[in-house]
């Protein structure tokens, strides 16, 4: 019983890293994707801003437009900073979560097999009294 017990137990560990290794995969490429989309909008917006700035060089000074050409580079670079940061925050409040529920659905199953461990033991307990009475 002890060994099956501990199997048991194994078994739950196993189970518990693979669905922890699962998620963080799932995890990784929707944060993956997130940051695609956002690539390809960034893109989009830079190639409206540089036609904006192409349109515009026809009256701005070269200077003028070197000027906002970094500004917006910077403003995208913060952007993106920004996003990222708050992608990790979403992430990582995500997989505390998650390792929450996993550690209180765990604890839950321990509980489970513990109580039928000591089920187990007292019938065979009992079991033995009586083989001992009957003798």
């Amino acid at each position: 019983h002890e060994r099956e017990h501990d199997r048991e137990i194994s078994e739950l560990a196993a189970r518990h890293a693979e669905e922890m290794e699962k998620l963080r995969a799932e995890l990784q490429e929707e944060q993956r994707q997130l940051l695609d989309e956002l690539r390809q909008q960034m893109a989009a917006t830079h190639r409206a801003e540089h036609e904006q700035a192409q349109l515009q060089s026809q009256t701005l000074h070269s200077l003028e437009l070197e000027a906002l050409r970094l500004t917006l580079n910077n403003l995208h670079t913060s952007q993106l900073e920004l996003t990222q940061s708050n992608l990790r925050k979403e992430k990582e409040t995500a997989l505390v979560e998650l390792r929450e529920m996993l550690n209180d659905k765990r604890a839950q199953e321990v509980a489970i097999l513990q109580s039928r461990h000591q089920l187990e033991w007292e019938k065979i307990r009992e079991q033995c009294l009586k083989e001992k009475e009957d003798l």
